[in-house]
């Protein structure tokens, strides 16, 4: 699931032909980047994908003043094929992506062992501003968000609170998870 191509091919369907800047500008209106796996910067690029596979066609260009030419575009037939089948994809299956963290962890080693406690205070205390952020964040657009918006940035609350929770558990098992790595380094 690409979730900037449901964004552009979903923004193009809903509000009619646009030019990569003002996806830009939609993106960064609608705080993407609070609720999304990708970056406002990243627009360009996939908008050129999207025309090579013919999702999308250029329209016209337009040059306002000095600033450089624009190239409008529009979704095609097959790009809205192709935004029914993500919706879809994405709406039914659940998905879980593996942290790096949970690897890292399992294998700390010797080295960093005796460093875990303060990374892995560190890592909590880290989750905890962007937790505190998230939530100010919130409060400041919730008035301009649909029903449905209130709840996809809840939802990035609740996984926020989770994470903290499932921190607090490895934080108080620290002692037995030093132990237990020494232990095994010298098995």
């Amino acid at each position: 699931m690409s979730s900037i191509r449901v964004f552009l091919l979903g923004a193009l369907a809903e509000r009619g032909p646009m030019h990569g800047h003002q996806l830009r500008l939609l993106a960064e209106k609608e705080h993407v980047h609070m609720w999304t796996d990708f970056r406002v910067g990243a627009i360009y690029g996939t908008l050129n994908r999207l025309l090579s596979e013919e999702l999308v066609e250029p329209v016209r260009t337009e040059r306002e003043g000095a600033r450089p030419e624009r190239q409008i575009v529009r979704i095609t037939e097959a790009g809205r094929s192709s935004l029914d089948d993500l919706r879809l994809e994405t709406l039914a299956e659940f998905s879980l992506k593996p942290d790096p963290f949970d690897l890292a962890l399992a294998r700390v080693g010797k080295d960093l062992v005796d460093e875990l406690p303060r990374l892995l205070r560190g890592r909590r205390a880290s989750i905890a501003a962007t937790a505190e952020h998230h939530a100010v964040r919130l409060e400041q657009v919730d008035q301009y968000l649909t029903i449905t918006e209130q709840h996809v940035l809840r939802h990035q609350t609740h996984r926020l609170r989770a994470e903290l929770e499932w921190l607090d558990t490895v934080l108080a098992d620290l002692p037995a998870i030093v132990d237990d790595e020494k232990t095994r380094e010298t098995d």
